[in-house]
C-alpha cells in the first residue's frame, strides 16, 4: 500500500512539473490532458503565478496603521513588490516591527485581505498605492505567550533550515573534520553608528536615519525637524539629485495645477453669475408641492440655496403683498433677487409686481407725494426746498404746497380761486374743507402777511412764504422778524429772546 502511495506521488509530481511548463507555454491542449490524467490521481495540489510573471520592480506601500485603542493612523511606508502575498506582508510587518501575523488585519480596497492572496491582485501596482493595517489586541486574538515562544523557535529552526543550502553532502563514511565553531548566543542588534550632519537626520518617530536633502521621513513620513540645516559641504549622491530635480517638478505641476483649477472655478463662477436663474444638479422633491425635481428642472435660489420648483415660485411672487419676496421656506429670512423674479414671471405678471412695489414704496415713503391728474400713477419724493413737482407721465406741473394743479397761477390767486368756485362746484368745495381741515389741526397755516396757506413739508422749523418770502416760524405761526428786518423780534416769534425758545415745541433751529 504504502509502495502504491509512493507511486502516485511521484507521477503527481512529474505531472504537476509538467502541467506547470504547459501552462508557462500557453499549450491549452497539453495542460488539459495533463490535468485530467491528475485529477485521476486525487492527490491535493495548488496552482500559483510565479514570482516571475510579476513587475519586478519594488514600489513604495503607504500603510496607515491603525489599533483599537488610537483616533488617527500612523503612516508608514514599506518598499514591496507587487508579488507578495498578504501572509509574505504580514510577515514583513513581525520582523521589522515586532506584530505578530495573528494580531494583523490588512484591509485593502474595502476588503479584508486574506493570506494567499497577493498585492498585485488586490490592485496594488505602483508607489503611492494605500492600504490600511488594524493592529488586535493580545487577547482579541487569543494569542499567548507560549504561542509566541513556538513562533520564535520555529523562526530559529526556519534560519538553521535556510543556511543548510550552503553545507557540502559528502558520502556515506565520509568524514571531513571542521573547525569548532563557537557557541552562538542570542543575536544582539548593532549599535545605531554615532550620527554626524553628514549622515542625515534621524526620524523622532521612527529613528530612521534619513538623506539630509530629505523633507520627511521615508519610512514613516514624518516631517523633517524644523531646526535641522543641510550641511554646507554635504554633495547629494546621483539618486538624491534625481529625487529632488522630480520633487521640484512635481510642485511645478502641483502649483500649475492649482492655477488651472482656480481659473476653471473662475469661469464657472462667472458663468453662474450671468444666469437669471440657477437650476438643481441633483434631484430633489420641492418642499412645498413634494413634487420630485429630476437635474435641471428646478430653481436653486442664490440666496440660500433652497430648492423648489418654478410653479410654487412664481405663485410665492404673485400673490406676495411685500415689496421684497420672501423666500418659500416659511423658516429661512432670505430673500429672491430681482434676476430671479424678472426671469421667473412673465412681462404681464412683472409688470403688475411692479407696479406693486410702486405702490408700496409710495405709501411707505415719508415725503411722497402723488400726482393731481386724475388716474395718474406718477408720484416723487420731494424735499424741503423743493415746491413743484413736473410729472413725466402726464407732463403736468403740481405745487407741492397746495397740493394741486394751478397752471398759469400762482398759489394766492390759486387759493382765491378755490374759495369762489367752492360756492358752486363741488370738487373745489371738497378741496377747500380739505384745506381747511389741515388749517385746523396744524398741518398747514396761513402767512402772517400775506395770508396765503402754506405748509412745512419736512425739515426745520423755519419757512419761507412763497409769495411774499416773509420768514415764518412754524411752532408759533408768527413773523420771525418785525417790519425791521432780521433782529427786529416783534414780529410774534421771540426766539433766543433772553436765552429762551419762542415755544415748548421749539427745536432751537432758527
Amino acid at each position: 500500500m504504502t509502495t502504491e502511495v509512493d507511486s502516485n506521488l511521484k507521477k503527481a509530481e512529474e505531472l504537476a512539473e509538467s502541467l506547470s511548463d504547459a501552462l508557462s507555454s500557453g499549450d491549452g491542449h497539453e495542460a488539459a490532458r495533463l490535468s485530467h490524467r491528475l485529477s485521476e490521481l486525487s492527490v491535493p495540489v495548488s496552482v500559483s503565478v510565479r514570482p516571475q510573471a510579476y513587475p519586478r520592480d519594488s514600489i513604495r506601500l503607504k500603510v496607515g496603521v491603525e489599533d483599537g485603542l488610537s483616533d488617527t493612523s500612523v503612516p508608514v511606508t514599506l518598499k514591496v513588490s507587487t508579488d507578495m502575498t498578504i501572509a509574505q506582508l504580514k510577515e514583513k510587518i513581525n520582523v521589522d516591527f515586532g506584530f505578530h501575523p495573528l494580531l494583523q488585519r490588512w484591509v485593502i480596497g474595502k476588503r479584508l485581505a486574506k493570506d494567499s492572496e497577493t498585492l498585485y491582485g488586490h490592485g496594488i501596482r505602483q508607489s503611492g498605492d494605500q492600504v490600511f493595517l488594524f493592529l488586535l489586541s493580545a487577547t482579541a486574538a487569543h494569542f499567548t505567550k507560549q504561542q509566541h515562544k513556538l513562533d520564535h523557535e520555529q523562526q530559529v529552526l526556519d534560519g538553521i533550515m535556510e543556511s543548510m543550502h550552503t553545507m557540502q553532502l559528502l558520502p556515506r563514511g565520509t568524514f571531513v573534520e571542521t573547525p569548532p565553531q563557537p557557541k552562538q548566543g542570542p543575536p544582539i542588534a548593532p549599535k545605531p553608528p554615532k550620527l554626524t550632519a553628514q549622515d542625515g537626520w534621524a526620524c523622532p518617530q521612527c529613528t530612521f536615519v534619513n538623506k539630509p536633502t530629505r523633507p520627511g521621513c521615508e519610512i514613516c513620513s514624518q516631517a523633517r525637524p524644523e531646526d535641522y540645516e543641510v550641511p554646507n559641504v554635504y554633495t547629494p549622491d546621483p539618486v538624491e539629485i534625481q529625487r529632488m530635480e522630480q520633487e521640484e517638478l512635481a510642485m511645478l505641476l502641483y502649483e500649475e495645477a492649482q492655477v488651472k483649477e482656480r481659473e476653471q472655478n473662475y469661469l464657472e463662477l462667472i458663468e453662474t453669475d450671468n444666469m437669471g436663474l440657477i437650476p438643481n444638479q441633483e434631484e430633489v422633491d420641492c418642499p412645498i408641492c413634494i413634487t420630485p425635481l429630476p437635474p435641471l428642472e428646478g430653481v436653486v435660489l442664490r440666496e440660500c440655496l433652497h430648492t423648489f420648483c418654478r410653479e410654487c415660485l412664481v405663485g410665492t411672487i404673485v400673490n406676495s403683498q411685500d415689496a421684497e419676496v420672501a423666500c418659500a421656506d416659511t423658516s429661512c429670512d432670505s430673500k429672491l433677487l430681482d434676476r430671479e423674479i424678472k426671469a421667473l414671471l412673465t412681462e404681464q405678471q412683472l409688470q403688475r409686481f411692479l407696479e406693486l412695489r410702486l405702490s408700496i414704496a409710495e405709501s411707505r415713503s415719508e415725503h411722497s407725494f402723488h400726482c393731481q391728474t386724475a388716474n395718474c400713477p406718477g408720484w416723487c419724493i420731494h424735499e424741503d426746498e423743493v415746491n413743484e413737482f413736473h410729472c413725466d407721465i402726464c407732463d403736468e406741473t403740481n405745487c407741492i404746497l397746495c397740493r394741486a394743479i394751478h397752471k398759469d397761477m400762482n398759489c394766492k390767486d390759486y387759493q382765491e380761486d378755490l374759495r369762489i368756485r367752492a360756492e358752486n362746484d363741488q370738487a373745489a368745495q371738497k378741496t377747500k374743507q380739505m384745506v381747511d381741515a389741515m388749517l385746523q389741526n396744524g398741518e398747514a397755516m396761513k402767512c402772517p402777511r400775506c395770508k396765503i396757506i402754506v405748509q412745512k413739508k419736512d425739515g426745520c422749523d423755519w419757512i419761507c412764504c412763497v409769495m411774499c418770502r416773509t420768514e415764518i416760524c412754524w411752532v408759533t405761526k408768527q413773523a420771525r422778524w418785525g417790519p425791521n428786518g432780521r433782529g427786529d423780534t416783534s414780529g410774534g416769534c421771540k426766539c433766543r429772546l433772553n436765552q429762551q425758545p419762542c415755544h415748548p415745541n421749539c427745536q432751537n433751529c432758527h
